[in-house]
């Protein structure tokens, strides 16, 4: 289901043994534009601390109507969990000491969103790595991690093709893969506050030195697609007529056949 990532903000996370936080914020893979972790603020029970939370931990599905995620994990799980200062960039060493640690895979290796799976369900299996395997991992693996705060992009400027088009006001979250499907666009002075989706798929690049984010599209372009209301809930049939207006294939149905193509490889 697509949810508002401003919905997470403030969600309860829920221990098996009791609260431990809520979400602030979260980091997601500028490669992949996938949340891979929630960032917790966990208030007077760790001298408010804040922790991050893989969806790999998460189970089923959020509960958005009453704002609380369960995850099957202790709270002394999380006390012991590895320090993080939200006021730096979180780095690969970092993610594998923290992933090393809950027993998860990491989600840069293999052709999935999550590495071994499409989604964090599939990764949920405890893989414990031996000493020597952290070492090697640490030595070959991808040297530089690739997250960025939502906190951070929001603001940005958005750039079309013929000049500056708006700013991003947030992002639009698949809470089953937790893949940023949508940027949520504020077009503020420009179109008298009307909001517009743009699917990551069309970001060329991204200036993190300038804080803006290049589109392959027309201003024009851009301004003439759906109105995005955040209280209303997106629908594919919005979404159909979404990649109608851009001219541009929908996720699902190349999800679909990447899927196909992944059950014939492993036949």
């Amino acid at each position: 289901m697509l949810r508002n990532a401003k919905d997470l903000h403030g969600m309860t996370i829920r221990a098996t043994d009791g609260e431990i936080g809520t979400v602030e914020q979260f980091y997601f893979d500028d490669e992949t534009w996938v949340i891979r972790y929630l960032v917790l603020q966990t208030g007077g029970w760790l001298g408010g601390r804040s922790v991050l939370m893989s969806p790999i931990s998460i189970l089923g599905v959020p509960d958005w109507p009453a704002k609380l995620l369960d995850v099957a994990l202790t709270k002394k799980q999380v006390e012991n969990s590895p320090d993080i200062n939200t006021h730096q960039p979180v780095s690969r060493q970092h993610e594998i000491e923290y992933l090393g640690y809950y027993g998860y895979p990491f989600y840069w290796g293999g052709s999935n969103l999550w590495g071994s799976g499409p989604n964090p369900a599939g990764a949920a299996i405890p893989v414990p790595l031996s000493t020597e395997a952290m070492a090697v991992t640490r030595a070959a693996g991808r040297p530089d991690s690739h997250l960025r705060s939502s906190q951070e992009v929001t603001g940005y400027s958005l750039e079309a093709v013929d000049g500056e088009i708006g700013s991003v006001d947030g992002f639009v979250v698949d809470d089953d893969d937790w893949a940023i499907r949508y940027v949520e666009v504020a077009t503020g002075h420009w179109w008298s506050g009307k909001k517009v989706l743009v699917s990551p798929a069309w970001v060329e690049r991204v200036s993190w030195e300038d804080s803006k984010i290049y589109v392959g599209l027309t201003r024009e372009t851009i301004q003439e697609a759906p109105e995005y209301i955040e209280s209303t809930m997106l629908t594919r049939e919005y979404e159909s007529r979404l990649y109608g207006h851009y001219g541009r294939p929908p996720y699902w149905v190349y999800e679909s056949q990447h899927e196909s193509s992944s059950s014939l490889i492993y036949r």
